[in-house]
């Protein structure tokens, strides 16, 4: 019994952290730049996205091993939250809290009020949704003076 429970859990985890249907390099990684885990800095704040391992191409590029960056805000990691799962199969939505960079944009300049913020980068693919494998950064947290 102990091992169906075990087999069930790892089922739905990777259920749970699956992507779109387009592939990825299993070695590709997006970070942040210029910013890291616990950084104070001042509005407008610069953030510059980083890619190894794959290239950027504008959205609506069907091109191999390529994608375009999504900037999450202060929200839930990728996956997580109540939306989770339909935004890892069906793409990310575009709102205050989801940044999209279909130009095959690097960085960005955004305003942020004063406080702690939660960042996560996601690579999505031409249709704005997460690779097979997911491509995501570590979310950090800056806080904003």
């Amino acid at each position: 019994m102990r091992v169906f429970f075990i087999s069930a859990f790892c089922l739905l985890a990777s259920i749970a952290f699956a992507g779109g249907e387009t592939a990825s390099n299993p070695d590709a990684k997006v970070y942040f730049v210029n910013l890291s885990d616990g950084d104070t800095v001042t509005s407008p704040v610069t953030v510059v996205f980083g890619l190894s391992g794959m290239g950027v191409a504008p959205a609506g590029t069907e091109k191999e091993n390529t994608g375009h960056h999504h900037l999450l805000i202060d929200r839930p990691p990728l996956g997580e939250g109540e939306d989770g799962a339909d935004e890892l199969a069906n793409g990310l939505p575009s709102d205050e809290n989801h940044m999209h960079f279909g130009g095959g944009q690097t960085q960005v300049t955004i305003d942020l009020p004063s406080g702690s913020h939660t960042l996560q980068l996601v690579l999505g693919d031409a249709g704005h949704v997460p690779h097979a494998t997911p491509i995501v950064s570590d979310v950090i947290t800056i806080n904003v003076e």
